[in-house]
């Protein structure tokens, strides 16, 4: 715990009246500091100050330490009152293009690194041809799984292994030069491990090959974080696997598994926001278990699903983009008539109803650090239902079903690099040559930047059915400055005098875009004055608070975590009191001790925030699946329980004692504890013993 908490500023600041007292400017300056919102002033001087949305509990039954005392809500609270394996990595080549002439080609079994001249046109080759060649539509043969693939001869690069070259192409002037990674798994992989994630139970017949004890602990980690059933399902508590016990441990498995096998300290450094990335993994079965055209029927006719809100049917033809969705209800029957006539259909927002692709976004969040979501796409036959286009998000393609013809560009210009608005539709013209021309095959994953032209087409004799999962949409350092700059600005007037002052009588003699091109000393004085209130503004920034700010955006945007029954049965959400039939009365009373064992539910789940005077938890727990299905939802607690809260958030994942809480009395302890448990932010150790369950006799004092 830190010895001194940002939260003491605002201790005893309601002692009398709502507005903090302050004895000089500096501490004014510093309350103002910690707080995550500014303190901004009215034309009368006082604090404006927005409508309580908040109000003090006076009673209820939050659980108390000893048995037998009369309920009463701690005053220590305020609440809302409404309110993801294949492949082995010594038999993996990686192949990436670099912007510059020179190709760096690296391997996985050498830590050699050799350069060779790239050629001027892109070619998807296999290493065995003499001379490169671009088919209409490229298609590398698949390897069955089971069978290692046929025998090829080196390249003369130089290099030991089979691998699949794909080489820079010309670009225009004006349009920037983007290189392609493209990875393809050449080992034989055994047919026992197709499926996994679908397997029974009593299914545990393992591999033949042998392996190191590392390799089986990685791909045991793996087969753990893509299993798409509870640990626990059978409802007994297993102190010993507690689900979900590092959340952002789980987070790194799942993003491992999704890029597998590149490494993601590899990825981010070479390849993110960078440039495009092809995984071949030669394992139809690898994607299984995310999602399928069979779920998507089930979801129609069980779920309401409506046309332009959850679904769209859309086609491309003659290079002209229509949209077909009729009002009202998305009916099977209806959908299926549009897909036979060669309609595509694109699911918006698939976490809402399937439970997979909601655990997989929900994760991934977390190991973003921003809201993660999903698209998936059905396209028929020989058809193409989108035009090309770019979007405004991090996008990594996972085939699932069928095959299709992915054709990626190459930005037009700068000012389409990593972009913060998605284009609109554009014409062959518009585009240019391909930089990656590819057919993805189920298993496959491909992975390109926002600002990244693309578009697909089922192939002939096949559908395709591809989920496209999403993130850093506006997540960048603009949309902090956008937060932070502002804020900085109004303290920087309020506390430093030279903001204050005048600016020269005879300015709009020298500035203004009619004086932009005279040579003037007087204008020069101007601007150099201008550069020194920049460099001093910096100071001024409160980074922390914009940050801060960012954050609770994120936790709106957030998916609500996916629980296991292991975790429900030591929280709240499976937990506590209800109704016994039987007896005609509630059951199932308990208590927190001095020594329970707590920590929170997920790390990603809350936010902690000074602002308008006083000290709240934002949270994602009531969430709902439809993205801002709900307003944000916060509890406002009291300055001296904020540090109680930091220790909980920096203990993670370990249990702490609440009696180790940095706070006064064992009273407030329990309080703030209660207050976390009751709203479900909080997962004790084991569930927590019945009172009902001590009484020496008779029935309950409830019932």
């Amino acid at each position: 715990m830190k010895k001194v908490s940002a939260f003491s500023v605002f201790r005893s600041r309601k002692e009398k009246g709502d507005t903090p007292k302050v004895s000089n400017e500096e501490e004014k300056g510093n309350i103002r500091r910690a707080s995550s919102t500014p303190i901004i002033k009215t034309d009368d001087g006082k604090s404006a100050k927005g409508k309580k949305l908040l109000k003090v509990l006076k009673g209820g039954s939050l659980r108390q330490s000893m048995r037998g005392t009369p309920k009463s809500r701690p005053s220590i609270l305020k609440m809302v009152e409404d309110q993801a394996v294949a492949g082995d990595s010594d038999s993996v080549t990686l192949t990436s293009v670099k912007s510059n002439p020179d190709l760096l080609t690296v391997t996985s079994t050498s830590s050699m690194v050799t350069r060779k001249r790239s050629p001027k046109t892109t070619v998807l080759v296999n290493a065995t041809d003499d001379t490169p060649s671009l088919p209409k539509v490229p298609i590398n043969k698949p390897v069955r799984i089971g069978l290692p693939p046929r025998s090829q001869k080196p390249t003369n690069a130089g290099s030991q292994n089979s691998l699949n070259i794909i080489k820079t192409s010309p670009k225009s002037k004006s349009s920037p030069n983007l290189g392609v990674a493209a990875l393809q798994i050449a080992r034989p992989l055994s047919s026992e491990k197709s499926g996994k994630r679908q397997r029974e139970d009593g299914d545990t017949e393992p591999s033949k090959k042998k392996k190191t004890g590392k390799e089986d602990k990685s791909m045991e980690d793996i087969e753990q974080v893509m299993s798409f059933t509870d640990e626990n399902n059978t409802g007994v508590w297993d102190h010993n696997v507690p689900y979900m016990f590092n959340s952002t441990e789980e987070a790194k498995k799942i993003f491992e598994c999704l890029i597998h096998p590149i490494k993601p300290d590899k990825f981010f450094k070479e390849l993110w926001e960078r440039k495009p990335l092809l995984v071949r993994r030669h394992l139809e079965n690898y994607n299984d278990g995310w999602f399928s055209t069979a779920e998507l029927d089930k979801i129609l006719r069980q779920e309401n699903i409506h046309f332009g809100v959850n679904l769209d049917v859309t086609t491309f033809t003659d290079g002209k983009r229509e949209t077909h969705n009729p009002a009202g209800r998305a009916h099977a029957p209806v959908v299926w008539d549009f897909y036979q006539n060669g309609c595509s259909v694109r699911m918006l927002n698939p976490q809402t109803y399937s439970r997979n692709v909601w655990k997989l976004l929900s994760v991934l969040q977390e190991y973003f650090g921003c809201c993660c979501g999903a698209n998936v796409y059905l396209t028929p036959p020989g058809t193409q239902g989108f035009a090309p286009h770019y979007d405004d998000i991090e996008a990594f393609i996972l085939q699932l079903e069928g095959k299709k013809y992915w054709r990626l560009y190459s930005p037009r210009s700068d000012a389409e690099t990593l972009p913060r608005l998605s284009s609109g539709n554009f014409s062959e013209d518009d585009i240019g040559e391909p930089i990656l021309d590819v057919v993805l095959e189920p298993g496959d994953l491909l992975y390109f930047p926002r600002g990244v032209i693309h578009q697909g087409k089922a192939l002939e004799d096949t559908h395709s059915l591809h989920i496209t999962v999403s993130c850093y949409q506006k997540n960048t350092w603009g949309d902090l400055l956008e937060k932070l700059m502002p804020r900085a600005l109004q303290i920087a007037i309020e506390e430093d005098v030279d903001f204050r002052k005048g600016l020269p009588r005879d300015y709009m003699d020298v500035m203004g875009i009619a004086n932009s091109d005279i040579d003037n000393p007087q204008r020069k004085v101007f601007l150099r004055k201008i550069q020194q209130l920049m460099t001093k503004l910096i100071s001024h920034a409160p980074v922390d608070s914009a940050c801060d700010q960012l954050s609770k955006h994120y936790i709106h945007d957030s998916l609500p975590p996916v629980l296991s029954e292991a975790e429900k049965s030591c929280s709240v959400h499976g937990d506590g009191e209800r109704w016994e039939k039987s007896k005609k009365c509630v059951v199932g009373t308990a208590e927190m001790e001095p020594d329970t064992q707590i920590k929170i539910i997920r790390k990603g789940v809350l936010r902690l925030l000074a602002e308008d005077d006083d000290v709240r938890i934002y949270h994602s727990l009531d969430n709902t699946r439809i993205y801002h299905g709900s307003d944000p939802q916060y509890i406002e607690i009291s300055a001296e329980a904020g540090p109680a809260v930091e220790y909980l958030i920096h203990s993670y994942p370990e249990y702490v004692a609440i009696d180790s809480l940095p706070l006064g009395t064992l009273d407030e302890k329990i309080a703030i504890a209660s207050v976390l448990y009751d709203h479900g932010l909080l997962l004790t150790s084991e569930p927590l013993d019945s009172i009902d369950d001590d009484e020496s006799s008779g029935e309950p004092d409830n019932c």
